[in-house]
């Protein structure tokens, strides 16, 4: 295949993408859903403030692209939320590193780093067959290879900011505790201690603290504000501390030795983590050593020795 056959390939499937995209945003291919033909009748009715909706996030750069994308990416995503497929188990992913984003939008992004990887897997065909060594197999390997990576690749950086958050949240947590349980032995409540906290200290346990003081005035009960964190939480710490203030608010236990217990079981987790990875790295060191080092010295302490012995003979 030359150059001027595989750019006009590439303009091709362009072009064929774009008439298809008209084609399908056509008011007679798209019918009218159920919400769509009452929205009219229930318009006077809908009392609900501009100011309390959800607001749409542009996903990319390409605004006016974005938005004729958008309906066909959410059609998508409604049909493959009838499945169920991992919902739940995603949503709590998503509180677990800290994200606003809905499901349905996560979803979209995935479905938009796919295609991404799929453009990238199609110029790399492109090239490829410019430079006259085109294969079908390859073709169907690398497109499959790089929209699969696409959409995984969301997946693990997903991973990897709950990871990132939740060692910040470690990291944190033993200056917190100590915080609240000095606000505790002042004089505080459990609400008032987490209220100080939240507002005079930044990071992300504070914004849980917030989260949770926010669930406590909007009408439910501390202990069901704390016991909606532990359950979102998955650091076995911090569930313990949670559960902690929950029977120590419920019984009426002293908070402060609770909040003190809390904060050095912490540290003493985090001093034994910190010496499992040393004992984990100074074992990864021995193979440079052994395999690097030493090898060099013998060679330097046995070469006098041979090349006297040459000498003499």
């Amino acid at each position: 295949m030359t150059t001027t056959t595989a750019f006009a390939v590439l303009y091709g499937l362009l072009l064929g993408a774009g008439c298809w995209l008209i084609l399908v945003r056509l008011p007679f291919m798209r019918g009218n859903t159920f919400s769509d033909r009452i929205e009219a009748q229930l318009r006077s009715r809908n009392l609900e403030s501009r100011l309390l909706r959800t607001p749409t996030y542009n996903l990319t750069p390409f605004g006016p692209l974005e938005r004729i994308v958008r309906p066909i990416i959410g059609d998508a995503i409604t049909y493959m939320s009838r499945f169920n497929i991992g919902s739940a188990a995603l949503g709590k992913r998503l509180a677990r590193a800290g994200s606003s984003k809905s499901t349905l939008d996560f979803r979209a992004e995935q479905l938009l780093w796919a295609g991404a990887g799929f453009v990238v897997a199609v110029l790399v065909v492109v090239i490829s067959a410019a430079a006259g060594q085109f294969s079908p197999a390859f073709l169907v390997v690398c497109v499959v290879t790089g929209a699969a990576g696409g959409y995984l690749l969301r997946d693990y950086v997903l991973g990897q900011r709950i990871k990132k958050r939740e060692s910040a949240m470690l990291s944190e947590f033993p200056s917190l505790a100590e915080l609240m349980a000095l606000a505790v032995a002042a004089g505080e409540s459990a609400m008032g201690a987490m209220d100080r906290v939240s507002r005079s200290s930044s990071g992300e346990l504070s914004a849980e603290f917030g989260l949770v003081l926010a669930d406590a005035r909007s009408g439910k009960s501390l202990s069901e504000a704390l016991h909606a964190f532990s359950m979102r939480s998955e650091l076995p710490p911090l569930v313990r501390f949670f559960d902690g203030l929950v029977v120590a608010v419920e019984r009426g236990t002293p908070l402060a030795d609770v909040l003190r217990a809390q904060a050095a079981d912490v540290r003493d987790a985090a001093k034994r983590e910190l010496m499992e990875s040393a004992g984990r790295k100074e074992i990864a060191m021995m193979v440079p050593l052994v395999f690097g080092v030493l090898p060099l010295t013998v060679v330097f302490a046995a070469f006098p020795a041979m090349a006297a012995l040459e000498i003499s003979l």
